[in-house]
């Protein structure tokens, strides 16, 4: 018999669970991931115990789901669900069970559940393995499939055909044939899920190791076009022209870059960037809307030499209004939304040698994010947003070809180099790039005899354009002549 070793936490809790006559075993993706050798990040536990009796055998117990038979038991600082053995029946909304009956038996609970890679259970005595639907097997050849017949486990829940591919995304994992087949024709019941229920699957598969694995699926499935119908307006947009910038349709170029996120995020090391991969996701999202057709001579010496071209004039102020209404719809906070769609707008920056520093600085004001609560130069949060940037510009140039790019060679890269480069010398100097940060409020402008209403506020805007122009002017009494100069003009 297989066994697997149980963290000690576990341990201490299985012995409050003997010794009041109870079994319990680790079951879940927690057995899925020690099984793949990796670190379980969150501990589910099955016992015959029914909630009644972890109430009361365990100090601090929250009844989180006790409706099915679930509570949360904090213990040894870990929050750990804690689920009676139940037998699942009655499915007729394509969400839940109409009824909940507990059993004794652990292969009945493994039977109800959607994956057989998830069906596995582990003792918290000894750590033996219970593994009826040889789930264990399938991880060994890396295969998703459900627990019994693939129609009956997804007209029971319309999210396990979401979760299938996301686990796709996560593991690496192949769906099995007839497990995948079953999907399209369980679209119907996945269409009644909670748009919050596909919303957490959704930001599970970008943020997982293979985002684009998961989203092809989704597309090939049919779940994209019930959910993100605007990528599947992607599909087939031509971009390749006799220009050779592009040679993926929309779509594919949208997953490419993410997969080129993904990719900056490996060189580096890092921890996967949420707000990157979303923003790499639908950078060119608008793009559909926006598309248009000409003929066009690509060398002046041979004008009766054409080509069709294909432009997207706007395309991402387009794309930052659509960022907006797919996230709204999921209900992602406001604020990430806003800060994705900022990316999405600021994304087709170019910049040249000839740019003077006042350039730069207004470079620096355009990007700030609308809800950034530091605009100092060089605060975390501006070079944060310059960081993601400069990283979804990578991407985007990822996406165009899938060969990673080499930042130490080429124009683009040369280019994007001497920009950081003048960015930091700019940051270096504290350049003002805010109303806050003017050396004169309203206030001063009222004291100084400019009458109060909207005037101010154009006011202090033409100052910020001037300090942006040569900070040196950023001192009181320089902006207070300049700020009367200009009331007066306006009076003349």
């Amino acid at each position: 018999m297989n066994r697997i070793r149980i963290p000690y936490e576990l341990q201490k809790m299985n012995r409050i669970f003997r010794d009041n006559g109870f079994e319990a075993y680790l079951v879940g993706g927690a057995v899925r991931d020690i099984l793949l050798g990796k670190k379980a990040a969150d501990w589910d536990v099955a016992s015959n115990a029914k909630p009644e009796d972890v109430m009361r055998i365990f100090h601090k117990v929250i009844p989180t789901g006790i409706e099915h038979g679930t509570v949360t038991v904090h213990f040894m600082q870990h929050e750990i669900e804690v689920t009676t053995y139940r037998i699942d029946e009655d499915y007729t909304d394509g969400r839940h069970p109409g009824s909940v009956t507990y059993t004794s038996d652990i292969t009945q609970d493994l039977s109800r559940r959607d994956f057989t890679m998830n069906a596995i259970a582990a003792s918290l005595d000894d750590g033996a393995v219970v593994d009826p639907f040889h789930g264990e097997e399938d991880i060994k050849h890396k295969i998703i499939r459900t627990v019994g017949k693939p129609e009956e486990r997804f007209d029971e829940d319309g999210l396990r055909p979401v979760r299938a591919v996301r686990f796709a995304a996560k593991t690496g994992f192949s769906i099995d044939p007839e497990t995948l087949a079953a999907i399209p024709r369980a679209l119907g019941v996945t269409a009644k899920i909670s748009i919050e229920r596909f919303r957490d699957e959704f930001l599970k598969l970008v943020a997982s190791p293979e985002p684009v694995k998961g989203l092809r699926l989704m597309e090939e499935t049919g779940i994209m076009k019930l959910f993100l119908p605007e990528f599947c307006e992607c599909r087939g947009v031509v971009q390749a022209d006799g220009r050779g910038i592009h040679q993926f349709d929309v779509l594919d170029h949208l997953y490419n870059a993410l997969e080129g996120a993904v990719w900056i995020e490996n060189q580096r090391g890092s921890e996967p960037n949420f707000f990157l991969r979303l923003a790499a996701l639908f950078h060119d999202i608008g793009k559909p809307a926006t598309r248009k057709v000409s003929e066009k001579a690509l060398d002046p010496a041979s004008p009766e030499s054409t080509s069709t071209i294909y432009t997207f004039y706007n395309h991402e102020s387009v794309g930052a209004r659509i960022t907006e209404n797919i996230l709204d719809r999921l209900r992602l906070p406001k604020v990430q939304i806003r800060y994705v769609a900022h990316l999405v707008r600021q994304h087709m920056f170019f910049y040249e040698s000839n740019w003077t520093d006042a350039a730069i600085r207004r470079f620096l004001v355009r990007i700030t994010p609308p809800d950034a609560k530091d605009t100092t130069p060089g605060s975390a949060e501006i070079d944060a947003t310059i960081n993601d940037i400069f990283d979804l510009r990578i991407a985007d140039v990822y996406g165009m070809t899938r060969i990673p790019p080499v930042l130490s060679k080429g124009v683009w890269s040369e280019n994007l180099i001497e920009f950081r480069k003048r960015i930091n010398r700019v940051i270096d100097a504290q350049c003002v790039l805010t109303l806050k940060n003017l050396a004169v409020n309203g206030k001063d402008l009222m004291s100084a005899g400019i009458p109060s209403g909207k005037e101010i506020g154009r006011i202090l805007n033409e100052l910020l354009e001037a300090v942006l122009e040569d900070p040196a002017l950023n001192e009181k009494e320089k902006l207070l002549t300049i700020a009367r100069n200009i009331a007066e003009q306006n009076r003349a």
